[in-house]
Order: C-alpha cells, then sequence, then structure tokens
C-alpha cells in the first residue's frame, strides 16, 4: 500500500523522478546543492506543476490549483520547514499559530475543540506550557521548531514533509528536533520524507534513504545498507563526509 508516489517527475534539473512512501514510513531523501531536492519538495507540496510525470495520494492526483481544491490533500500533507522563522507570523502566539490550520482546514467539530488539538499538538511536541503564549521573537530556535512541527501535526497528517528541518542548530537542538519528529512519527503513525543534505540526521531518524543527484534518483536503499555498501559515486560522496555517523533506527 502507497500513501503518497510521484512517478516520471521531471521539473527544471528533475529528470523521470520515481518515489513513493508507504503509511508510517520514514524516509529520508538526500543530495547535494543542486541535485533538485527542493524542486522535487515544491512538486511534492503542489506548488510547482511538472513538466512531465504525477504525483498521487492515496490514489489520487495532486496538482497546483485553487486552495478549495487542494484542501483534502493539505489535510493529508503538512510541510516541515526548514527556517520556521519565515513562516511564523510575528504577531502571533505559539498556540495562534498552531491553530491556524485548524480554523483553514477543520471540520466544524474540529473547529469547535481548536482549543485541545492545540493542546494535544503543543504536548506531543513538548512545548513548556510558559511558553506557548510566546509571539515567536520570544521563542529560542528550538522552540520556534517545536511550533511549526506543532502546526504540522495539529490535524493529524497522515504525511510530513520536513525541509532541512535541523539545518543550522547547534547540536543540543539539532537532536531535539529529530527526536521530536520520531515521537511525532511513533505515537502518530505519521510518515515522514526528510529532506536534507545531513546524512547523519537521516541515518538518525530514516529507514529508508533515496540519493537524488544531477536531478535523478541514483540510489534507493535502505538506510543501513547505504550508510555500509553506498554504490554511486554521489551517494559514496555524501556517506565519506560524515565524521560520526550515529545509531540507526
Amino acid at each position: 500500500m502507497t500513501l503518497l508516489t510521484c512517478t516520471g517527475l521531471s521539473r527544471h534539473v528533475l529528470r523521470e523522478v520515481d518515489l513513493s512512501i508507504a503509511p508510517g514510513e520514514r524516509v529520508g531523501l538526500v543530495g547535494e546543492s543542486g541535485a533538485g531536492k527542493t524542486t522535487l519538495l515544491r512538486a511534492l507540496l503542489a506548488l510547482e506543476d511538472p513538466d512531465a510525470g504525477t504525483v498521487t495520494c492515496e490514489g489520487r492526483a495532486v496538482r497546483p490549483g485553487p486552495a478549495r481544491r487542494l484542501r483534502w490533500y493539505r489535510r493529508l500533507v503538512q510541510h516541515v520547514p526548514q527556517d520556521p522563522a519565515t513562516t511564523l507570523d510575528p504577531r502571533a502566539s505559539a498556540r495562534e499559530l498552531v491553530a491556524l490550520p485548524v480554523h483553514r482546514l477543520g471540520t466544524p467539530g474540529e473547529r469547535g475543540r481548536a482549543a485541545r488539538l492545540v493542546e494535544d499538538a503543543l504536548d506531543l511536541v513538548g512545548l513548556p506550557a510558559d511558553r506557548r503564549d510566546a509571539r515567536p521573537r520570544e521563542l529560542s530556535g528550538g522552540q520556534a521548531q517545536r511550533v511549526a512541527i506543532a502546526r504540522a501535526l495539529v490535524l493529524h497528517p497522515r504525511l510530513l514533509l520536513a525541509d532541512e528541518p535541523v539545518s543550522g542548530l547547534d547540536l543540543p537542538l539539532r537532536a531535539l528536533v529529530l527526536d521530536t519528529l520520531r515521537s511525532v512519527s511513533e505515537q502518530r503513525g505519521s510518515a515522514l520524507l526528510l529532506v536534507s543534505h545531513d546524512v547523519a540526521a537521516v541515518a538518525a531518524l530514516c529507514e529508508r534513504t533515496l540519493v537524488l543527484a544531477d536531478g535523478r534518483v541514483v540510489e534507493d536503499a535502505p538506510t543501513a545498507e547505504l550508510l555500509v555498501t553506498p554504490r554511486h559515486p554521489a551517494a559514496r560522496a555524501l556517506v565519506d563526509a560524515v565524521p560520526l555517523l550515529p545509531d540507526l533506527p
């Protein structure tokens, strides 16, 4: 059974990319800058129309379009951005930010219990109670990223698309965000696509890893296997660049 699939996807640098994610699966997508990771992510988020190929979610075609037509997809698939500071309204509190998807995408019943959904999401990511009325400028980098994850989780999506979620974070915050994503996946059963150039982060979290190079998927293997016996030169270069790999999930 497949949750999200793209087949023969071509757009700008991308060339006939095939990718599939099963329910509950944690998948890493790694590649150097310019490999096409951002373009692929934008296509999967229905922000860009591919020149060729298809994206499907639970068997339904996914293409850019009006918000009303994509409402079903936005509920199922949510985005965790690289830099939450660019997506968190500085005028809103953490609670208000997490409530936004409920008000925009929720059913009448969900909107009626928005406060409970928000608290549950903030509990899940471990944001302290005394920080929940804080504005983004009053939050640490790790706290802001937890708010972004909680906002993505509040309507119980089936898949999270995480774009370099630990890029630029120091080691303690990096570990905190990765632990949060793992906890979310295990407790909610959400699938995860972790898009990163950081092989160590992917190794710490993902069961399967795809390597993107020159716009193509050049390797797709269990993460443990890829780290020990990378076959493609691009995969070997990424693995060799990591000085110390973490224990695998």
